[in-house]
């Protein structure tokens, strides 16, 4: 089936079609590691990491690629602040980043460039830019010359004036213009830099991405992707910078957006307060939760992040691993494990995940449905199968009802001695004692199930 992606440089959805099919490039920007990253920055490697895995099933070679940027004026106020080398805020925050990435199950990158490890390729790119009059330099800067690009605007729809007026643009005696934007900057000895024909520096936030993604994917790249924030003006920046650079070749043939977080239906800002933390999250909430949430609502669309929209998120999944948990007796091979078509479908209709899950909840509702024996069987399979291409479900079931144990005064071992007593004393006919061992659990915030297979138990958090 074709895959057809919204191209917001032409503002419609086309079909793709890689300019290689035996080898597909994707790009998705990543972060700028002084900090833990907040759970907006989540959004593009859920999502794109999905793309990558859909392309994957379509194409017999994909390679995607996502960067982290080690190398910026807020790492250098980081690491001053905490009064120790660069190196240690940017390795501990990508190394915090990649964790967390895993935690959210967001498929990893096939490449992870870091902008220092490209220096080279960075500074001949700057003199290629110079060489052809697209770019010049003044007082240790190299600035590319936006009046040299013609098309310079095209992929935010805004003529350079209003990109001007929308943007802070440092004006600077050395520019020509005032949306010209700097290549590569002089350092002072308290900064990190390195040796150009400029004089001692390090790059500009821009060209790295350009840099990283021409050394690695080619000059001419599929799929750029990441936050619709940065398409004014890294984006922007990105295409006129590795067009001018490569003789007029496209820099990416198509380029995909997510929509941004807001909070409880106002903008995420440091100003108000509301900027969540996603390491932070991830020690409250399975990581499930969290890419369940960022992945219902459809990737271009704005999504509001609440405590509802988790809560509604946890009791999905809770109730389809108490679904499969159910179904545990029914034996399902890895083989045949299989989406079914329709979800797949879904996917390459623009990343429709909305009506992806949508089909997933009919799958669990089939598998709820079926009468035992290969019917059964075949609906699990359908589920697990769909719920594997999604990146949910991913757990044993009674793993999944465990894992808030920190949330709980007991460990595994002790909460199952107790259910055990309870078994026991019930056997015994002894129900006040069997009472009152369910009564301290829950306490505990240990609930008991009953059922046919004998007695379960989860942990909840007060307000399950």
């Amino acid at each position: 089936m074709p895959l057809r992606l919204y191209n917001s440089l032409t503002r419609r959805v086309e079909e793709f079609v890689p300019l290689d099919p035996q080898r597909v490039t994707l790009y998705v920007c990543g972060p700028t590691v002084y900090n833990y990253v907040h759970i907006g920055n989540a959004r593009p490697p859920v999502v794109f990491g999905l793309l990558a895995r859909l392309l994957r099933r379509l194409y017999p070679q994909v390679v995607y690629a996502r960067n982290i940027t080690d190398v910026d004026d807020k790492i250098n106020t980081a690491a001053r602040e905490a009064g120790v080398p660069i190196e240690v805020i940017t390795s501990g925050y990508a190394k915090a980043y990649l964790e967390d990435m895993a935690r959210l199950g967001a498929d990893p990158a096939d490449l992870t460039p870091h902008a220092t490890a490209h220096i080279a390729p960075i500074i001949a790119m700057c003199e290629r830019l110079i060489a052809a009059g697209h770019a010049y330099a003044a007082d240790g800067h190299v600035l590319f010359d936006v009046a040299s690009f013609p098309a310079y605007g095209a992929l935010s729809g805004r003529s350079v004036e209003d990109m001007i007026a929308g943007a802070r643009i440092e004006v600077a005696p050395y520019k020509k213009n005032p949306a010209d934007f700097v290549l590569w900057k002089p350092s002072t000895p308290d900064l990190p830099g390195w040796d150009s024909p400029w004089g001692r520096g390090r790059p500009g936030w821009h060209i790295e991405c350009s840099a990283m993604a021409a050394t690695h994917l080619g000059q001419t790249i599929d799929i750029h992707a990441g936050g619709n924030d940065l398409m004014f003006p890294h984006h922007e920046n990105e295409i006129a910078q590795s067009t001018c650079a490569h003789g007029g070749k496209p820099f990416a043939r198509y380029w995909l957006h997510n929509g941004m977080l807001t909070f409880d239906g106002r903008k995420m800002s440091k100003s108000l307060g509301n900027v969540l933390v996603l390491h932070e999250l991830l020690d409250q909430y399975p990581g499930e939760v969290l890419r369940l949430v960022l992945l219902k609502a459809h990737y271009r669309q704005p999504l509001d992040w609440s405590d509802a929209a988790l809560a509604q998120a946890r009791a999905t999944l809770d109730g389809w691993y108490t679904l499969l948990r159910d179904l545990a007796h029914v034996a399902v091979d890895a083989s045949e494990r299989v989406a079914p078509a329709a979800v797949e479908a879904a996917l390459c209709d623009d990343l429709n995940t909305p009506e992806a899950f949508a089909i997933l909840a009919g799958l669990a509702a089939a598998a709820r449905g079926a009468p035992a024996g290969a019917e059964q069987r075949r609906a699990k399979a359908a589920l697990l199968g769909a719920a594997d291409l999604l990146g949910i479900l991913q757990q044993d079931p009674e793993d999944w009802f465990k894992q808030d144990l920190g949330t709980a005064a007991l460990d595994a071992a002790e909460i199952q001695r107790r259910v055990d007593a309870r078994v026991a004393a019930k056997q015994a006919r002894d129900f006040a004692s069997a009472d009152r061992i369910r009564a301290e659990l829950l306490a505990l915030g240990v609930v008991i199930e009953d059922t046919a297979q004998g007695p379960r138990w989860k942990v909840v958090k007060p307000d399950d």
